[in-house]
């Protein structure tokens, strides 16, 4: 028989054991939820990766598709009525009916992930049983467009977030459609499913979505929600935050001298603690940094922190991280004539093809993803400021000015149809039901609107 003292020692091993489990899963709950600027480092270096620290990145190469913007200038539309014409910003820029003619000579390289996915489906063509084996996840819309009108067929949303989103994005494909004349011609009756979720559940579909990873082939990219409007504070349509940017632009080069010399970021660690809080633990303490956390739920926090995506453009270099995948921030910070510091992406939108990260047409600064560089590259830039203002104005030049402006969101979406056309199956307009009648599928848009 056991002495008890020589039981309990036993007894109280395993117990310890189970104790000190219980404390570093507390401590890592804690740390993944936690929006609050500092954390232990031995919390920190508890935090797990999750789905934003990855081995590989994605390295952006379109180069030639901004070889082709310089020379557009030159090009011709020869349906043009103005035989002469030529992509003006001013003029063109919130032009949602452009033709397809002058779509391609405008937006050179707009339809690059397109292509890619349409080579991908080459010989498979989509069939509707796919769409229909297709377990429809939260956020998730079927729509049909035939005709030239929009159907919504299915929707599954989670809340009233989810249900602004859902109409945006189908305000913004509908927005496309009408803009151009004679569409019941020129627009592919198609019929897919979209989701407005930060990442799609079953990647090995073919969907459409906000964003991809290099690996997500089967995911076709779409223009995100924001672009109509993100109902959000400080935020609302794109076009309008463009809009007050370039109010206080008025004067470049003045507006240009009066920018605070610092990186400026603003963001909740928690939806990607282990990458967020590499940037935040880079910038600690240094003379250019103004990173730091915001807590929405928290009014203190929100008074003294909050940037409204307008007022982060008075600062010289706005830093860019990704959340639970990508981050839709990024297109407001590219409004801005500053420079764009980002780490390696992970996640793909579709304007990011014309992410240039060296060069003369550099127009961002990427660094590692542990921000191990960071410091490097802000002393450089302090100290070279006409490269740091040439990147800022490629910025303006490639993005707020071409690739995100209305004209060039509304030809992303009709090039997404009839690529998808392309490769998918033609749709019904009516089903029959069980007693034999005929009938319209889903309703149309105006009427879920």
């Amino acid at each position: 028989m056991l002495h008890p003292r020589l039981r309990l020692s036993i007894l109280s091993h395993p117990l310890a054991f189970l104790a000190g489990i219980a404390l570093v899963v507390s401590l890592i709950v804690y740390g993944t939820r936690s929006d609050y600027d500092e954390l232990h480092p031995f919390v920190g270096e508890l935090l797990p990766a999750g789905h934003c620290l990855c081995h590989t990145s994605v390295t952006f190469d379109c180069k030639t598709c901004l070889d082709r913007v310089d020379e557009g200038e030159k090009l011709q539309d020869t349906a043009a009525t103005d035989s002469q014409w030529v992509y003006r910003y001013e003029r063109d820029g919130a032009e949602e009916g452009l033709r397809e003619a002058q779509c391609q000579s405008a937006f050179p390289g707009l339809g690059e992930d397109i292509e890619r996915a349409v080579k991908g489906r080459e010989g498979r063509p989509v069939m509707v049983e796919e769409l229909n084996a297709l377990k429809m996840y939260k956020g998730m819309v079927r729509a049909m467009v035939y005709k030239g009108e929009l159907y919504v067929l299915q929707v599954v949303c989670k809340g009233e977030d989810h249900r602004k989103k859902v109409v945006a994005a189908l305000s913004s494909i509908f927005r496309a459609m009408t803009a151009i004349p004679h569409r019941r011609q020129l627009l592919p009756d198609i019929e897919f499913v979209f989701t407005i979720e930060d990442m799609a559940d079953d990647p090995a579909n073919p969907l459409w979505v906000l964003t991809r990873r290099a690996q997500d082939e089967q995911l076709w990219l779409m223009p995100d929600f924001g672009f109509w409007s993100w109902n959000v504070e400080g935020i609302g349509p794109y076009s309008e935050v463009v809009k007050q940017i370039e109010w206080h632009e008025t004067d470049i080069e003045e507006s240009w001298s009066k920018k605070i010399k610092k990186l400026v970021w603003r963001g909740k660690p928690s939806f990607a603690p282990k990458l967020r809080r590499g940037l935040i633990e880079a910038a600690r303490g240094k003379s250019w940094s103004d990173v730091t956390t915001i807590r929405w739920e928290d009014n203190e926090s929100m008074g003294k922190d909050f940037i409204s995506s307008v007022d982060q453009c008075q600062y010289m270099f706005i830093a860019h991280v990704e959340g639970r995948s990508y981050s839709a921030s990024l297109k407001y910070r590219q409004a801005c004539r500053s420079v764009i510091v980002a780490h390696k992406l992970q996640w793909i939108q579709h304007q990011h093809f014309f992410l240039v990260a060296n060069g003369t047409q550099q127009n961002f600064v990427e660094v590692e993803r542990d921000f191990s560089d960071l410091e490097e590259k802000m002393e450089y830039l302090l100290a070279h400021p006409n490269e740091a203002r040439r990147i800022a104005d490629n910025s303006v030049k490639v993005f707020r000015e071409r690739y995100l402006t209305p004209a060039a969101a509304a030809c992303y979406w009709r090039a997404l149809f009839q690529g998808w056309a392309k490769v998918a199956f033609k749709p019904e307009l009516y089903e029959t039901d069980t007693y034999g009648k005929r009938n319209i599928r889903g309703m149309r848009v105006e009427s879920f609107l």
